[in-house]
């Protein structure tokens, strides 16, 4: 870990560090600084705190929400609340897996894509809806998929 990053976790941890029940909070803020938990930060922290390594770990691979490896440059959200769902979310996640070749929680080997499943992104009417980063598409088919990521591929 370089200086800036270990003296940002630093200011994290002395932030937090007088709070009951602190370890939660010290987490979504690194992960909110760093974009995931680096290794390096969890050692950092349980020196720190004199918290044992296993228990962050525990802590980290309870929660989804946390992430243990950097995230990719496009996060590819595919909605999967019941709209979406009755409308074929299922097969756009499907075919997202195919054409990027990675399962949900992961990210591609070249670093763009990072794919998930959300609950909902509040765009029923328009459902099934994927979103990369902030951006929206709904009332997507199958075949529409394939030109959504080789439209953020040639951005890269």
């Amino acid at each position: 870990m370089d200086q800036a990053a270990f003296e940002q976790a630093q200011a994290i941890i002395e932030k937090w560090r007088s709070r009951r029940g602190n370890l939660i909070m010290i987490l979504h803020e690194v992960q909110d600084a760093f974009g995931y938990i680096p290794g390096d930060v969890a050692r950092t922290l349980s020196r720190s705190l004199r918290i044992p390594l296993a228990r962050i770990y525990e802590v980290l691979t309870f929660y989804h929400y946390f992430k243990l490896s950097p995230p990719g440059k496009y996060k590819v959200s595919v909605c999967m609340g019941t709209a979406c769902y009755l409308k074929g979310s299922p097969a756009i996640l499907q075919e997202l897996k195919n054409i990027l070749n990675i399962d949900e929680g992961q990210t591609t080997r070249d670093g763009l894509f990072y794919l998930e499943c959300v609950r909902c992104l509040g765009c029923c009417g328009l459902s099934p809806v994927v979103a990369v980063n902030a951006t929206v598409y709904g009332n997507l088919k199958k075949s529409d998929v394939v030109d959504i990521i080789s439209k953020y591929s040639k951005e890269a």
